[in-house]
């Protein structure tokens, strides 16, 4: 609760939340830091925090993700800032990215944690732009366009931006914070998650309100669509908004005071029954229902063709192959060649396939050292591509050693398997045909997660292929996955008289 807002509201929960496995939290750090700069948690904010600095045994944050969907006005921001002091004060987190969908909201945010700076501490000399918190000097960032705060003593800092496609490029946050993720893209998230990889504990954190249509907030449905399969250790997930969708408000009492109170957790405090009462007759029912309610539009699946349901229902992160039944590997590079994903196929000792990302990074340069490690660690059966990735790499391939079969009829083990427009195809509809007949588990992935809800097919003559839905979506991992299962299928029984003595490994 802010210092200036009303009486304490009391402690209520939202109606979905999904805590990750943890040991111990360093919530009431966070929290007694914030209450010396006057910012003070209402119960539920409390409980947000508590959640998303919860730690495993190891030390590293159990939340890898934390999601927080809450109605307007509730005080989400304050969450983000009392994550963010601490990140910056209490764990000298060495940056800390705050974005937002627009500049004005991320300057707002920069401002509010510039005051708690200094009620914490104090102003050095005549100089406004230099802070000392417990003896910790603060530069203050506020020139071209640039806002901030940097430590003196360890140059950590806390950057804030306004989201664009290249934004978080060439920044490797420790902390990133996702304001306003209803206008968070997919385009903007793979700008994000390679700069995470070399980051020893790194976290996300997003908070929104729903998003505004059904075939926008495509990383905020993929977030929901994880959280409703469970499943995922690393994700923290908090939506206080009434279950349905926008387009099924005929059932829904959008006059009953107890869902205007069930839905906002700072009911009785900074959102009042008549200021509620106020925004029902000024809105439309959608606006209200969405904006007070925290309801969600549907979805729009767009050309879609994998059910987001059965897909859920295929997810196992206990899944494990059977060794002795070998394994494929696919990979694919994007037309721009700004990422690619190499993908496992095997079956599991209960026969059914199983699937597993392998690697998926942006750029393609560490393709050829990954695939070398992959085939001398794990000996595939084959390794799949398309014609346009193989003739990309042709060069690096042929230095590697890298193999086409003399004969496609009498492959070798670790031979290439090229696919044409033909062979694609049947590796499309080979997906398609095992996610209706629930053929075979995959280990989670957010990567494929987001390729499978943005894919689609296209017809060309008689074959179909994978195409994205939007151009911001990145389909390397489904057509990767395609390419393994299509050639272990293919190719494992002209191989199954071999003896191959396939070395242990994570896969």
């Amino acid at each position: 609760m802010s210092p200036t807002s009303g009486p304490e509201s009391p402690r209520r929960r939202p109606r979905v939340e999904l805590a990750a496995p943890a040991a111990d939290t360093l919530g009431p750090e966070a929290l007694d830091l914030a209450k010396r700069a006057g910012l003070i948690a209402d119960p539920w904010q409390a409980d947000s925090i508590d959640m998303l600095m919860s730690v495993r045994p190891d030390g590293k944050w159990a939340c890898f993700e934390f999601a927080e969907w809450v109605p307007r006005q509730n005080g989400k921001g304050a969450i983000l800032e009392i994550r963010a002091l601490a990140g910056f004060l209490l764990l000298d987190e060495e940056l800390i990215m705050w974005s937002a969908h627009e500049f004005k909201t991320a300057i707002r945010a920069f401002r509010r944690v510039r005051k708690l700076l200094k009620k914490l501490g104090k102003q050095v000399g005549n100089d406004e732009n230099l802070l000392e918190v417990d003896g910790i000097r603060i530069k203050v960032i506020n020139t071209n366009g640039e806002q901030g705060f940097e430590r003196l003593d360890t140059n950590a800092e806390m950057k804030f931006i306004a989201r664009s496609k290249g934004s978080g490029r060439g920044f490797t946050g420790h902390t990133n914070i996702i304001d306003e993720a209803f206008a968070y893209t997919w385009e903007q998230n793979e700008a994000l998650m390679p700069t995470m990889r070399a980051v020893a504990n790194p976290q996300i954190i997003y908070t929104s309100t729903p998003p505004l249509t059904g075939d926008t907030g495509e990383v905020m449905y993929a977030l929901r669509q994880r959280a409703e399969a469970g499943g995922d250790a690393s994700l923290g997930y908090r939506d206080w908004g009434l279950d349905g969708d926008l387009d099924h408000l005929a059932d829904v009492d959008l006059d009953d005071q107890a869902l205007w109170e069930q839905t906002n957790p700072a009911w009785g405090a900074r959102v009042t029954e008549e200021a509620t009462a106020r925004d029902r007759r000024g809105m439309s029912d959608q606006g209200f229902a969405r904006e007070i309610l925290g309801v969600w539009p549907k979805r729009v699946e767009g050309s879609t063709v994998i059910d987001p349901a059965k897909w859920a229902s295929m997810l196992d992160e206990h899944s494990q192959r059977d060794r002795d039944a070998g394994l494929a590997l696919g990979l694919d590079i994007s037309p721009l060649r700004d990422s690619a994903a190499i993908c496992v196929y095997g079956l599991r000792a209960d026969g059914c396939g199983h699937v597993q990302v392998a690697d998926y990074r942006a750029g393609t340069k560490w393709v050829i050292p990954r695939l070398v490690e992959l085939r001398d660690a794990l000996e595939p059966l084959t390794i799949a591509m398309g014609k346009g990735t193989f003739a990309f790499l042709k060069t690096q391939l042929d230095k590697q050693d890298f193999q086409l079969p003399d004969d496609p009829e009498e492959p070798e083990a670790g031979d290439l398997a090229v696919t044409g427009p033909v062979d694609m195809g049947a590796a499309t509809g080979m997906v398609l045909d095992g996610v209706r007949e629930q053929a075979f588990r995959v280990v989670p992935n957010r990567h494929l997660d987001v390729a499978v809800s943005g894919g689609k097919t296209k017809a060309s003559g008689d074959t179909i292929a994978w195409t994205p839905t939007k151009s911001d979506v990145d389909i390397t991992p489904l057509v990767a996955m395609s390419l393994a299962r299509w050639s272990y299928i293919t190719r494992s029984h002209l191989l199954e008289e071999a003896d191959y003595e396939l070395t242990d490994s994570v896969f």
